[in-house]
């Protein structure tokens, strides 16, 4: 099946004449991390900025530390760029874009990435340098209450396993999920996962990127943490907000997850963006749907935020004792 690109938002359609298709395999992928390497943009956002390399069970995992200002005991945002598991880098716009927005701290992590280090590395990473945020939260003056999880596509599909293994190895509290058009389904057999000719990222990219990032194509009996959407017990996660563009692949799957979660429980907003294909908000970030997009994700982790903090304060308030 193809893709009606009519359907596509028209602030959105110019940069893709720029833009041939992906194709990656394993005999490629270098030099495909190397062109994309070469393209990276400059940072926009001007944030405070700081590298440590974090020494794990593991080995050493580098991780960006973004903070707006030196406000004392700060939200959290544990940060996992995204790149089909393959590519990308911690020094991620996005995450110096959110720590500006809500004068939070965001932990972006250099994680392993495949076809070198398959599942689950990356996802190792990720758990570890969440637990190295809670033991370390005050030399990160963070408040360790007060931590969030996100991602944007294979970052927000590692951010949904995340929280699935650490629910399951009762680890940290965690005050929300938030997963930008995360990539979560290794099948893609949903109606917007038939289609061959997404823009950006298609359908064949994505069963080359899953087969890389899970060393094989176990189908159905891929684990739970490297594609979310096999997961048969959602109860017990951390609140959820989920956005995806109407004209991205992953589409019917992000919305069943979030449906999912809402059955078993879990509060989730969900937001799909009409004409928006994936991570078209990046790329033309001015258009009137990628502002949108981007004001739904920084509302709700901003009220989670805010929320936790006020109910602290009020809790807190409650417990003094009456004069």
């Amino acid at each position: 099946m193809l893709l009606d690109y009519k359907k596509i938002d028209p602030e959105l359609l110019p940069v893709l004449e720029q833009m041939p298709p992906l194709v990656v395999n394993r005999a490629n992928v270098a030099k495909v991390r190397q062109a994309l390497g070469s393209r990276k943009a400059p940072a926009v956002t001007q944030v405070l900025e700081t590298f440590q390399s974090v020494q794990t069970a593991e080995g050493a995992v580098g991780v960006y530390i973004y903070r707006k200002s030196q406000i004392s005991r700060q939200p959290a945002l544990l940060w996992i760029h995204g790149g089909g598991y393959l590519f990308g880098s911690a020094e991620d716009e996005r995450a110096r874009m959110i720590a500006a927005s809500l004068d939070c701290t965001v932990v972006s992590v250099d994680y392993s990435l495949a076809p070198e280090r398959p599942f689950p590395a990356g996802l190792n990473d990720c758990l570890a340098i969440l637990h190295w945020m809670v033991a370390s939260a005050q030399t990160l003056n963070i408040d360790p209450d007060l931590i969030a999880i996100g991602g944007a596509s294979a970052g927000g599909g590692m951010a949904a396993g995340l929280a699935l293994m650490n629910r399951d190895k009762q680890g940290p509290a965690l005050i929300m999920q938030l997963l930008i058009y995360p990539m979560i389904d290794n099948l893609h057999k949903t109606p917007s996962g038939q289609f061959e000719n997404h823009p950006v990222w298609n359908q064949g990219t994505s069963f080359s990127a899953w087969e890389m990032y899970l060393n094989g194509t176990p189908g159905k009996a891929a684990s739970q943490y490297a594609a979310a959407a096999r997961a048969t017990h959602l109860a017990g996660l951390p609140p959820a907000y989920i956005c995806v563009g109407e004209q991205d692949l992953f589409r019917d799957e992000d919305m069943a997850y979030a449906q999912r979660l809402m059955g078993a429980g879990v509060s989730c907003e969900l937001a799909v963006l009409p004409g928006m294909y994936h991570a078209g908000d990046m790329f033309v970030p001015n258009a009137r749907v990628s502002r949108r997009m981007h004001a739904g994700y920084l509302a709700a982790l901003g009220d989670a935020f805010k929320t936790r903090q006020t109910a602290t304060s009020s809790l807190t308030a409650s417990n003094q004792p009456t004069r």
